[in-house]
Formats: C-alpha cells, structure tokens, sequence
C-alpha cells in the first residue's frame, strides 16, 4: 500500500511534529484509501510514524480494474503534489505512554479548528522558500494566541491545527485574536469550534466531539469563526454576540446542526 507523509521543508530532519499521512491501494476495481493525523519521531532511517487516533476509512468502487488503476494513479499524483513524500516504513498504532494502562477518562472541553483556505494555490504562487517562512509565522502566531488564552494544542494536520479550551468564551476569543494576528500575513482562515465530550487514555484523544468541530469549521468561509449550538449555549450569558448561521447537515454526523457566526 503506497503511503505519504505531508511534510514541510523545515521538517524534514526534525522530531516530536505532527502531520499527516495518506495510504492508497488498489485491489481489483476497489480502491482503499486510509489517511489521517499522525506523530513523528526520529529523523532519517530512524524515523517513526504513529497515527494519532483511529485514521478515516473509505472505499471507492470504481466499477473496472482500470478505472479503480486510473483513480489510485490520480490519487497518489495528488498527494505528491500536495507536498506529501513516500513513506517507506510503516505506520505503527498510537505509542503507548507511561499512562498507557489507565482507564478511559471522560473529558468535556471546547475544540478549535483553524484551517487556511486556499492554501495549496497560495503555497503554488509563494514557492517552497517563502511559503515554508511564512507556515514559520503562521504557526508561531497562532501557538501565541493559544498560550495567551491557556489552549492546549492536540494535533496539527498539515496547515491546520485542532486546540481544546476548557472556558469557551476563552475558545472564541482566541480564534478571533488568531485571525486578526495571520490578516498581516496575507492568509484567509477558516475556524470552527464546538464543545462536547471525548475520552482520553494513554494521551490518545477520541470521540465524535473532534468530528463535529471539524465539520463545523468546513463549514466556515473565509474570516468566519462558526460556532455549533452546543458553544453558543454555554456562553450565551457572555457578551460575545452571535449571528444565526442556520441549520445544517454535516457530513457524516448524525442529525442537524444550528451553527452560529461570531461577531466581531
């Protein structure tokens, strides 16, 4: 099964990132596709790849064997020219941690989802060198507004990152302080957040909160901070205001949602 590694210029000989990996195979007329966020440790021969939570699944079924070969050719030329490189070895289950044994612990928190639109267009205009300087700027602005509002970082996907907050308003202050700093650097973000819960053990994170919140952050235009139900209510004394966003269905979440656009 051929596999890639999302990786930017300044990650190539360094350890403790987080990215994100493809895997494409073809059997028959059926292609699989498995991709999700990933840990990197080491660098060079000794470098080691752990999925971060269970990776996304899907099957496509292409009808006949060379419609299923053109798809994996299309899908693999995709991943190369979305800075992805080969990855050689294999990608290993979550590491265990020290906490590896305990018990599944029930965590309620907000979730933020920063994504930039448009960033593989912008990454094709700016070039590897500039376009590495400013994800430089770009991560070291956003991780600063996390510290000032006291969010921990989980996980960053290729130009996204996902951040927990344990105060909501606390969420939405620091996605719209986010936007405000990336405005000087020429990038458009969309952001997201929901709040619910998800289970944690070993340092591994799961639960369907992490998919709601990425779904409402597609959800999301350019500038937009979109917010589910679920955050409004539980700021609604606050005074940050809201507007109606209507309701919608998010892909692969059951039910319907009413999401929210924060004004600023």
């Amino acid at each position: 099964m051929p596999k890639f590694l999302r990786i930017g210029v300044h990650q190539s000989n360094v350890s403790g990132y987080t990215s994100k990996a493809w895997c494409v195979r073809r059997v028959g007329s059926a292609v699989f596709l498995k991709w999700g966020a990933v840990e990197v440790q080491g660098a060079g021969d000794g470098r080691k790849v752990y999925w971060t939570r269970l990776p996304q699944e899907k099957t496509v079924r292409c009808g006949t064997a060379q419609r299923a070969q053109d798809y994996a050719k299309a899908a693999i030329a995709r991943r190369r020219s979305h800075r992805y490189e080969p990855l050689s070895g294999s990608i290993a289950p979550r590491r265990r941690t020290v906490e590896g044994g305990a018990e599944l612990k029930q965590v309620l928190a907000t979730i933020l989802i920063v994504d930039i639109v448009g960033s593989t267009a912008k990454a094709a205009k700016l070039g590897d060198a500039r376009w590495t300087k400013v994800m430089g700027h770009y991560y070291a602005a956003v991780r600063k507004e996390l510290k000032s509002s006291r969010g921990k970082e989980v996980v960053t996907t290729g130009d996204g990152i996902l951040a927990t907050f344990k105060v909501p308003a606390a969420g939405i202050n620091c996605a719209t302080a986010i936007q405000k700093a990336v405005r000087t650097l020429g990038l458009d973000i969309r952001v997201g957040l929901h709040a619910g819960e998800y289970k944690v053990s070993g340092g591994e994170m799961v639960g369907l909160a992490f998919h709601i919140g990425t779904r409402v952050a597609a959800k999301a235009r350019a500038g937009e901070v979109l917010v589910s139900s679920a955050v409004r209510d539980l700021v609604a004394k606050s005074e940050i205001r809201f507007r109606d966003h209507g309701v919608h269905q998010l892909k692969g979440v059951p039910a319907r949602w009413r999401l929210y656009r924060v004004e600023h």
